[in-house]
């Protein structure tokens, strides 16, 4: 079925102003037209933010058990409408069925999470001199402007309009252009368990009304899933003014020491590197083993990666779909060049297989500093580098712009709790995969990947982003 999608603006489904419209297909078969959406500028989105600064009061004043009840209901929505959310996320883009399934059971979850936190929103009392109180109120900053990514088109938009509404923020809400289908199912999704029209706003298109979102000064704050080069242009555009949260890229390793069960190691490997074809910011895009282990492991991986089904995600036995989009399937090829360029070993993979499916690659003999270890490739290219020491392993691990996510496998408790200690990135992961979060833990990462000024996902400053604070000096005469 072909849609005709729309913007959701001042409380009504909505062009674009110029009319213009942009095409979304199936990743999987160019042939499957997905539907139309609106090609968004900066009109749209000064008509949505004129409209979400009306409603900004009403929403603000909402008691925070009807914000919560509205995103239990919507989470009710989504859970009930499961099978065909599944079948959509796959067409448009491209996961396998499992992967689809695991992203639509956990977006109502989070909007659950995000329901209790709307009545933690308590302030501090503070003691005082004399007869004086002295005390805090959190407060809803006001607009807030969500840049969502493709890879995740259900689940992370849930982890930035949940928190956000549960404050008590107006949401105006920008998702891929890659995946609109999604971003107006779960406005659809909000609507549906009672959020007042006038809170939300969506808006469809590409950089060019993201950057009309950011550079918008009536936008109190911007939460931004996506690349750090977009990311950085983000921050440059907000000031001081304003706020910002920025989760950006990733070039996550795996360390394995010669303990380890190298048939668990390689497993796990392969599903942190191929898992959604590797377009995740958490997906492993390097091996560091040490010298026992080093050839044993990459043979086992290879055979684990030889032995993936690429596919359509609709088809039963799929382990891999396709690249989401040329731009995707250009950078893979791109970067496979490269590797071959730097004197890297292709050892499997590497290849074009029809529209954007390509096979899962893995390279050995990298050089430290080439681009295969340094750039987020965002895409199925698995790197392996040789350690000869636990600490030069540590040492190789670090050796990167970015911070997201590292794991190490390993028997040995005191080499797990060194690395812990020494990796420098905001998620460690221990015998586990670089990928797959706890949805009640914070997410972020240090360095380059991301702004580390406030925890997504969960945890203490959860709903700081999303808050003013006053403080009150409250004396009873003067």
């Amino acid at each position: 079925m072909t849609i005709t999608g729309s913007n959701f603006i001042d409380s009504n489904w909505v062009p674009a102003n110029s009319g213009r419209v942009f095409a979304r297909r199936n990743p999987a078969d160019d042939t499957d037209l997905i539907g139309t959406f609106p090609d968004s500028d900066a009109i749209d989105v000064q008509n949505a933010v004129d409209a979400l600064d009306k409603a900004a009061p009403a929403w603000a004043a909402t008691p925070p058990e009807r914000r919560a009840a509205i995103l239990e209901a919507a989470a009710d929505h989504l859970a009930a409408h499961a099978d065909t959310l599944v079948e959509e996320l796959i067409r448009e883009e491209g996961k396998t069925h499992a992967e689809a399934s695991m992203e639509v059971s956990r977006t109502p979850m989070n909007l659950r999470f995000y329901a209790g936190e709307a009545h933690r929103a308590t302030g501090t009392v503070y003691p005082g001199g004399g007869p004086t109180t002295v005390y805090t109120v959190r407060e809803p900053i006001g607009i807030v402007g969500a840049i969502t990514p493709w890879n995740f088109p259900l689940n992370i938009p849930s982890r930035k309009l949940g928190p956000a509404l549960a404050a008590g923020n107006t949401v105006l809400f920008k998702p891929s252009e890659i995946t609109p289908l999604m971003g107006q199912r779960l406005v659809e999704a909000l609507l549906a368990g009672g959020l007042p029209p006038g809170a939300i706003a969506l808006v469809q298109g590409d950089g060019k009304a993201g950057a009309a979102v950011v550079g918008d000064e009536r936008v109190a704050a911007v939460t931004f899933t996506g690349s750090t080069e977009v990311g950085r242009a983000i921050h440059r555009g907000i000031g001081p003014e304003r706020r910002v949260q920025l989760e950006m890229g990733g070039k996550n390793p795996v360390v394995v020491l010669a303990d380890a069960d190298i048939d668990a190691a390689a497993a796990l490997i392969v599903k942190g590197a191929f898992g959604l074809s590797g377009q995740a910011c958490t997906g492993t895009s390097r091996v560091i083993a040490v010298d026992e282990i080093h050839d044993a492991l990459l043979d086992r991986v290879v055979a684990r990666t030889e032995a993936l089904t690429v596919g359509p995600g609709s088809d039963q036995g799929v382990s891999m779909g396709p690249l989401a989009s040329e731009a995707q399937l250009d950078k893979y090829l791109e970067y496979v060049a490269i590797g071959v360029d730097d004197g890297a070993r292709l050892v499997c993979g590497g290849e074009r297989i029809g529209g954007l499916f390509v096979r899962p690659t893995v390279f050995a003999h990298t050089t430290p500093g080439t681009r295969l270890l340094t750039d987020e490739i965002f895409g199925p290219v698995l790197a392996f580098q040789r350690a000869t020491s636990f600490d030069d392993a540590l040492v190789l691990a670090n050796d990167t712009a970015f911070g997201l996510s590292a794991s190490i496998v390993t028997k040995n408790l005191s080499d797990a709790h060194r690395f812990i200690a020494g990796s420098r990135t905001g998620l460690v992961k221990v015998n586990q995969p670089t990928t797959g979060m706890a949805m009640n833990a914070p997410f972020g990462g240090y360095k380059q990947s991301s702004t580390q000024t406030f925890k997504e996902q969960a945890g203490p400053t959860l709903m700081q982003f999303y808050q003013s604070e006053k403080t009150v000096y409250l004396s009873p005469e003067a």
